[in-house]
């Protein structure tokens, strides 16, 4: 946020509600308890309460209380497009961990912009910043002006399974997403809070995936250490993956274990990863 500190100066002070809410609620498709994240000042949570819909407000700066429940439907709204790289993924996981598992979300994007990068805000005389978004969900509206993108849990998608790590059952439970990896609890946790970290596109190993998806781990691990550490608050982790058969993998499909470690676990924790060759772990 350091290098992107005028991102809110992009909300706009309509007087109605927005394209995209609008024609989302006469779809049919906003029901339960709604969240609006990025939802500035605040119109379309005004007009689907107006409409008797739950709706909470979120914004970093509008509304920065962050909710503390899970949602059936949540609308994002031309919040992707004036944020850097970095600042989507953190959206993009922050909205995968708010929604239920049987819930959709909604990301509307720009799709009239003609430059891209920072620029002066012709009303607020500020650098603001905006890029071209496109999202490897399911593309449910497009006009010239906007595109809008419904997003399920990976684990709820039974098209997107096929070749997939263990072909992930509607019981796994997602602890966050991005575009191209996510994470869930391991089906046979070695500890508490045990957790995976899987690039969604089939590959053996680590060293086939792309520069992009080991960037997006890196990402995930952070994001999946950060939650444990609330949750489960161990005392240290061991994290790494195996590669090929003679290393013990059995699963050959990439996926990086996050395994919290607590104070007298092991009679003697000395070496750590290297006791995966018995005896070699105290040197």
């Amino acid at each position: 946020m350091k290098e992107n500190p005028n991102s809110h100066l992009t909300a706009k002070e309509r007087d109605k509600v927005s394209f995209p809410t609008r024609k989302l609620y006469n779809l049919g498709v906003i029901k339960g308890d709604v969240l609006d994240f990025g939802s500035g000042f605040g119109k379309d949570v005004e007009f689907l309460r107006k409409k008797g819909l739950n709706c909470t407000a979120y914004d970093p700066h509008y509304a920065p209380e962050y909710p503390d429940k899970k949602f059936d439907t949540i609308i994002c709204q031309y919040v992707l497009n004036v944020l850097l790289p970095e600042e989507q993924a953190l959206v993009l996981m922050s909205v995968s961990e708010l929604l239920k598992p049987s819930g959709k979300a909604y990301f509307t994007v720009r799709r009239d912009l003609k430059r891209q990068g920072f620029r002066n805000h012709y009303v607020h005389k500020v650098n603001t910043y905006q890029c071209n978004v496109i999202l490897p969900y399911k593309s449910m509206f497009k006009n010239d002006f906007c595109e809008i993108y419904e997003y399920q849990h990976f684990t709820q998608l039974e098209n997107g399974k096929e070749g997939v790590f263990e072909n992930p059952s509607r019981d796994s439970k997602l602890i966050s997403e991005l575009a191209t990896v996510y994470s869930i609890y391991d089906k046979y946790p070695v500890s508490p809070g045990h957790a995976l970290v899987i690039p969604k596109r089939k590959s053996s190993n680590y060293f086939q995936l792309t520069d992009k998806e080991k960037t997006a781990c890196q990402i995930m691990l952070e994001r999946v250490k950060g939650i444990l550490d609330k949750k489960y608050n161990p005392d240290g982790y061991n994290v790494g993956f195996n590669m090929n058969e003679s290393a013990g993998q059995t699963i050959f499909h990439t996926h990086i274990h996050i395994i919290p470690r607590y104070d007298g676990d092991v009679e003697n924790p000395r070496g750590g990863i290297r006791n995966v060759i018995p005896g070699m772990g105290d040197y």
